[in-house]
């Protein structure tokens, strides 16, 4: 297998004939999927989703790719295309229109929909177009194929893209459920028909890869799902996320089955779901639905409500259940269903969730403890059977950490593929595909760009390392009067502590260390201002670290007498 050392440069000029791929998210990581592939001077982007973010990163509100290398491009991409409707395919688009507004955006009707309605959040207006598996459509000097691929959602697409550099087939998402609830099946016939044709490249999705063997049809937790309304005695809370579809249609059905309303929570799935039932995705009985202030008046083991929060995001329904700081209070006979996957790094918040609706005498019902779940991504044993079908020259495994990419590379080399035509990269690193041959050509930039708040980017890094600093050592403020005719303080120093647990001495113990600083450093010259912040923030710092093994956020403040 072909890795790329760590000395990169940026990347040549691409040769006339040649495609270069530039994977800017998604590959060493799981979520903010983006691909530029760049041919005769124009830009295709594939997907453009988003990362949610992690317990050290406290106070952002997602990760979006780094556009860096688009900004003096814009006028050269032709599209954007998206494999399907999930946030970390779609999410950052509207960040992406606001470099360009007219950008046009290729997609299916449900992900046209979902990523329509950012489109409306964010007041943009793009030019869209709507396509469907089996459909051809030219962008520029790209030829784009559409086929069908089964997801934990519908409508999703794999790509083929001709160009004079040979024939790309990138698989978005997909998994090879040969019962899916919506009749739609992946098509293999049609992997098959480009392997005939002569796949140079094959970008193919890694989530799974560490997984053997085939993956388990959704329809397959129907009985587990039917258990958990058969058997709960009170309400059944579920969370799940806000575009599974198909898991929110076998909760609906089981709900009628046993004779019980359901009540959507959460803008994101009462928006998703209003959207896949408009379009004939999702099927709602009539009558079924009712408002959540409803519930109130209807007895406990008659209520069904669906909400988010299965990532233990900290501000989605469920959480804020677990929590208490929701209106909804979660009580002794409570059954909660986790009908999703625990996405890699959320495990912590996950958790935290479980045992905060535990504690409220929830039956918290998830993976661990029942099947209520399967994946939506492709298991080792359906990657080579589509390794076996296309027969691809060259192999680019994408959507997943390192583990999954180097499984799913070792996958492709039993396969009979060669070794060095098999590229395991990461975010940033550029391949060129030239008469035939992908090679690791350089790099470019790749960076998490980081959306706090409602700045996007900035020193939002430089704003974690203090929030990390606070979160775990507090933050003391150091109040100094200085008398700037003899360069000394004119009187002794105050101090304001948060989050510092300190004992009873202490603000006289570093009193004490400032005044010996202050001795030392006026013995030749007095000082100014600006000088006395270094000497308290310098010693404090020093003194705390010694003495309390801490390092807490100093803040200096000195005025003059």
């Amino acid at each position: 297998m072909s890795t790329h050392p760590l000395s990169l440069t940026a990347p040549p000029a691409l040769p006339a004939r040649g495609l270069r791929i530039i994977p800017l998210g998604g590959l060493g990581e799981i979520g903010r999927n983006m691909t530029v592939f760049e041919h005769k001077g124009k830009l295709l982007v594939i997907d453009c989703g988003l990362l949610f973010p992690k317990d050290i990163q406290p106070g952002i509100n997602v990760i979006l790719p780094d556009f860096s290398i688009l900004r003096d491009r814009l006028d050269d991409i032709e599209a954007i295309v998206l494999t399907h409707g999930h946030e970390d395919h779609i999410g950052a688009v509207p960040y992406l229109l606001k470099e360009r507004g007219d950008i046009p955006v290729i997609a299916s009707k449900l992900t046209l929909a979902f990523v329509g309605a950012k489109f409306q959040e964010h007041r943009l207006h793009p030019p869209v177009v709507e396509v469907k598996e089996g459909e051809r459509r030219s962008v520029g000097p790209f030829d784009l194929e559409f086929l069908a691929v089964n997801h934990s959602i519908p409508d999703g697409l794999a790509i083929g893209i001709r160009t004079e550099a040979g024939l790309v087939v990138h698989t978005g998402d997909f998994k090879m459920d040969q019962f899916p609830l919506d009749n739609r099946l992946t098509d293999l016939p049609g992997f098959a028909r480009l392997g005939d044709e002569g796949i140079d490249l094959l970008l193919i999705d890694s989530t799974n890869a560490v997984v053997p063997g085939f993956t388990t049809p959704e329809a397959d937790i129907g009985p587990a799902i039917d258990t958990v309304f058969r058997t709960a005695p009170r309400r059944i809370i579920v969370s799940s996320f806000a575009s599974h579809v198909h898991r929110i249609q076998q909760v609906i059905d089981a709900a009628v089955r046993h004779n019980r309303k359901v009540a959507f929570v959460g803008r994101s799935m009462v928006r998703n779901m209003g959207m896949a039932a408009e379009l004939g995705y999702l099927h709602v009985p009539k009558g079924l639905l009712v408002d959540v202030k409803a519930l109130e008046r209807m007895k406990d083991d008659k209520v069904v409500l669906i909400c988010t929060g299965s990532q233990g995001e900290p501000m989605a329904a469920l959480a804020r259940m677990a929590n208490r700081e929701h209106t909804i209070r979660i009580g002794e006979g409570d059954t909660v269903l986790l009908a999703s996957s625990v996405i890699p790094g959320n495990e912590n918040s996950i958790y935290r969730v479980i045992n905060g609706l535990t504690r409220w005498g929830a039956n918290v019902v998830h993976k661990a403890n029942a099947k209520v779940h399967v994946s939506g991504h492709a298991s080792a044993g359906e990657l080579v059977y589509c390794y076996n079908v296309m027969r691809p020259t060259n192999v680019i495994p994408v959507h997943g950490e390192w583990r999954h990419l180097t499984v799913n590379a070792d996958l492709a080399v039993r396969t009979g593929i060669s070794k060095d035509r098999v590229l395991v990269v990461e975010d940033g690193i550029v391949v060129d595909l030239v008469d035939g041959r992908a090679t690791v050509v350089g790099r470019v930039p790749a960076d998490y760009v980081l959306v706090d708040g409602m700045t996007v980017g900035g020193d939002a890094a430089e704003a974690m390392e203090d929030r990390r600093l606070l979160a775990e050592d507090g933050a003391i403020t150091v109040l100094g009067i200085l008398n700037t005719e003899t360069g000394r303080l004119a009187e002794p120093v105050e101090f304001i502590s948060r989050g510092f647990n300190h004992d009873a001495d202490w603000a006289a113990n570093a009193a004490q260390v400032i005044d010996e600083a202050m001795v030392a450093a006026t013995r030749n010259n007095a000082l100014d201002g600006a000088a006395v912040e270094r000497i308290f923030s310098e010693s404090v710092t020093r003194w705390m670290q010694r003495k309390y093994r801490r390092n807490p956020v100093i803040t200096a403040v000195v005025v003059d007498a």
